[in-house]
């Protein structure tokens, strides 16, 4: 998972885009990047948080009235910085592109790319195969005469030659900056606009939070398979390419998105209290009754919240969090991810001492960290501990960009919930219903392939290894 951010202006774009990196650091915090256009493309890249990649980077090195900007956590590929983006071709016109997701036939469109269109991948990172896929496609067009709708039917003909989940922003130099997504929009992308003394500004995000920060004004999301593209006189064009079945990921009202985004015209906030309310019902089934009912900080606030109302037991902070450490979950080496759980987490005695206390997370993945919050609580004298999840048990891996690819890694592929319980050395475990979460969305489809195994895309067993033998690689 990765954030994404395009600003198309008149006037400098790189400190707008600083701004919004920013707000969309929780999405990834392996490498940052801001690559602008002044006649020439200029870049800056690096491995860890935007701050420190742009610590004492003068503004004036990134010229320019178009810009993208990349926050990366990498799922295929390493994690080096040859392979941090936003990434730069300079034919046709010179392209830069930044993007979200993740290609799943990245073997065959690196031979066909090689093989057919003669360009040579020289990085691990799948967000080269669509722009490379994208450029070649463009080059089939008149280059002296480029219309709309070629920079369209080039976008059509990537989609359909790219397989996977993706959001992405380029810039063609020269013409304009083009907003596209797969044809199930399983990755988020939304436009927003703001007026400055020399015009319109149109701004391209992952999330919406990164328009409340830069006074934008939200316009919407893109379509499934929609295309859109601000010329070089900043008039808006949009088209739907290639659509299928929609299928957002589900995961970003669960977990990815900040909770004052808006996605789809809803507030994420809002999404996870019906999702902690919902719980309730399978709760009661349970005949367990808590005494108080504690999250996890900090995604999880408001499915407790939500889950407390309903039961009508009281909400507490029973877990203090150190906000200086970043988001274990998003952090690909196990022995690294369990040291920051350590750090992050630290239990309030007061609180949770002889209580029987349900705690909320969003998600059980691997289990190492909800057992290692089971010992804390236990240690700080909780008399009882039930392990609640917001999200149905995850039994399959998620292709499409989030962490979860080796499939030896998720719990509930391998375990019933009472070894889970087991394992957690809980009390007691509870998660959400597959089929209480679909029916919270039965307006909007969502992928659910983590829960089901029922891939959007079509997954083939060779598929699936060829994926989880790159991830694999990736650890090492």
């Amino acid at each position: 998972m990765c954030g994404i951010v395009g600003i198309y202006g008149k006037d400098t774009v790189a400190p707008s885009i600083f701004d919004g990196l920013v707000a969309i650091q929780h999405r990834g915090h392996d490498s940052a990047g801001i690559v602008t256009l002044d006649g020439s493309f200029h870049l800056k890249k690096g491995l860890g948080h935007v701050t420190d990649v742009f610590r004492g980077v003068d503004p004036a090195s990134l010229p320019g009235h178009a810009g993208l900007g990349h926050v990366r956590y990498a799922t295929i590929g390493s994690n080096g910085e040859i392979d941090a983006q936003p990434m730069v071709v300079n034919y046709p016109f010179g392209l830069a592109m930044v993007h979200n997701g993740n290609v799943i036939n990245f073997a065959s469109l690196r031979r066909w790319l090689h093989d057919e269109r003669h360009r040579l991948v020289d990085t691990d990172n799948d967000v080269s195969l669509i722009l490379y896929t994208l450029a070649s496609e463009l080059e089939q067009r008149d280059l002296k005469h480029l219309e709309v709708s070629d920079v369209f039917d080039a976008v059509r003909a990537t989609q359909d030659r790219v397989e996977g989940a993706y959001s992405a922003i380029c810039i063609i130099a020269g013409q304009g900056m083009l907003a596209f997504c797969d044809p199930h929009g399983i990755r988020p992308i939304v436009i927003g606009k703001k007026f400055s003394e020399h015009g319109i500004v149109y701004v391209f995000a992952s999330e919406s939070v990164v328009f409340d920060l830069l006074g934008c004004q939200r316009i919407r999301d893109l379509q499934p398979g929609e295309a859109v593209f601000v010329d070089r006189h900043h008039h808006l064009h949009s088209s739907v390419c290639r659509r299928k079945a929609q299928a957002f990921c589900v995961f970003e009202y669960i977990y990815f998105a900040r909770e004052d985004s808006v996605i789809h015209d809803r507030l994420v906030a809002t999404e996870r209290v019906r999702m902690g309310r919902r719980l309730a019902d399978t709760f009661r089934k349970t005949g367990i009754e808590p005494d108080i009912v504690i999250d996890v900080p900090s995604s999880s606030y408001f499915f407790a919240s939500g889950l407390a109302e309903a039961l009508g037991v009281p909400y507490r902070r029973g877990l203090a969090k150190n906000n200086h450490v970043g988001r274990s979950f998003i952090t690909q080496n196990q022995t690294v991810r369990e040291t920051m759980v350590r750090q992050k987490h630290n239990p309030i005695p007061d609180v949770v001492r002889g209580k029987k206390v349900a705690v909320v997370d969003d998600s059980i993945v691997r289990g190492t960290t909800s057992r290692h919050l089971v010992r804390l609580l236990r240690k700080a004298g909780a008399k009882e501990i039930t392990f609640v999840s917001a999200s149905p048990p995850i039994t399959h891996p998620c292709i499409y960009g989030i962490d979860m690819s080796v499939k030896r890694e998720i719990i509930a592929a391998h375990y019933d919930i009472d070894q889970i319980r087991h394992y957690l050395e809980a009390d007691a475990v509870v998660y959400q219903t597959l089929e209480d979460l679909k029916d919270l969305y039965r307006d909007l489809p969502c992928c659910y392939a983590c829960f089901s195994g029922e891939y959007p895309t079509g997954a083939s067993e060779e598929a699936l290894r060829i994926i989880e033998e790159e991830k694999l690689k990736s650890k090492r």
